[in-house]
C-alpha cells in the first residue's frame, strides 16, 4: 500500500485494503482474546506496524486528520502512526484525543510499547504517565501503567511507582493485572526493592497474589526464590 495524498478518496481506498487483508480465522482467534466495540477484520500485528510505518513516512497528519474507527485495526494502526511521531507539539495534539478510543488491553498495549517520544525527556513523560496511571477510566489508567513498565523501570523512579502502586484502589480487571505485571517486571530487575515492596505494600489482594504468581512464572526466578515468594500470598 502507497497513498501519496491523503484526502476522503484515498482513505476509503485504504479502508478496502485493510478488508482484502482480512483473515476470518485469525479475527475468530484474536477476538477470543480481546472484546471491543470494533469490527474486527483479522489482520496480524507485524503487518499493521509495517502498514504504519509507511503512513508515518509520509503525511501522517492529513492522515490523522481524516481517521475514522470502525475497525480495531484502524484504529490500532491510528495508535501506532501517533507512537512514531517525534515532534512533541504533534505527539501532544494526538495522544490525547487517542486515549478516548482505547477501550481494550490489546489496543493499549500495542501503543504503548511502541512511543518513540518517551525517551527524549524521561522526567516529563514518566510524570505524565504517572497522571495517566491515576485516572479512574480503566484504559487510560492502564495506558499509563504500560508505559512505565516499558520505558521507566529505573532505580530513581521506584518510589514514585510503588507509591502510585499503593494509592491505586480499584477493582477493575485491566488495572489491576496491568499493576501485577509491572510489579513483576520491576522485581526481574531490581529484585530486593521488589521483595521489601511485597512484604508491606497496600495493593488489593488479587493484585498482590498476581504479582507474585507472574513473578513465579519467571524462568528467571529461582526455585528457592519462588518458594519464598509463595509465603508472601495473601489468603
Amino acid at each position: 500500500m502507497e497513498i501519496q495524498v491523503w484526502n476522503q478518496k484515498t482513505y476509503q481506498e485504504y479502508l478496502k485494503y485493510l478488508n482484502i487483508l482480512a483473515d476470518s480465522k485469525y479475527r475468530e482467534f484474536q477476538s477470543s482474546l480481546c472484546q471491543t466495540k470494533y469490527l474486527m477484520l483479522g489482520i496480524k500485528i507485524p503487518l499493521l506496524r509495517n502498514i504504519a510505518k509507511q503512513i508515518s513516512k509520509g503525511d501522517y497528519e492529513e492522515f490523522l486528520n481524516l481517521v475514522t474507527d470502525t475497525y480495531y485495526e484502524e484504529v490500532l494502526i491510528e495508535g501506532l502512526v501517533i507512537a512514531n511521531i517525534k515532534d512533541e507539539k504533534i505527539f501532544s495534539k494526538y495522544f490525547n484525543n487517542y486515549l478516548k478510543k482505547i477501550d481494550n488491553w490489546a489496543i493499549c498495549d500495542s501503543f504503548c510499547n511502541s512511543l518513540k517520544i518517551m525517551s527524549s525527556k524521561p522526567d516529563k513523560y514518566f510524570k505524565m504517565a504517572l497522571k495517566l496511571a491515576n485516572s479512574k477510566k480503566e484504559f487510560v489508567a492502564r495506558v499509563g501503567l504500560i508505559i512505565i513498565l516499558n520505558f521507566f523501570i529505573k532505580k530513581e523512579y521506584l518510589e514514585e511507582i510503588f507509591s502510585l502502586l499503593d494509592g491505586t484502589q480499584t477493582d477493575k480487571y485491566y488495572i489491576n493485572m496491568a499493576e501485577a505485571w509491572l510489579i513483576c517486571e520491576i522485581y526481574i530487575n531490581y529484585e530486593e526493592e521488589t521483595i521489601n515492596y511485597l512484604k508491606r505494600d497496600r495493593l488489593n489482594t488479587f493484585t498482590h497474589n498476581k504479582a507474585i504468581s507472574k513473578i513465579r512464572e519467571s524462568y528467571r526466578v529461582t526455585k528457592e526464590m519462588k518458594e519464598y515468594l509463595n509465603t508472601l500470598k495473601r489468603k
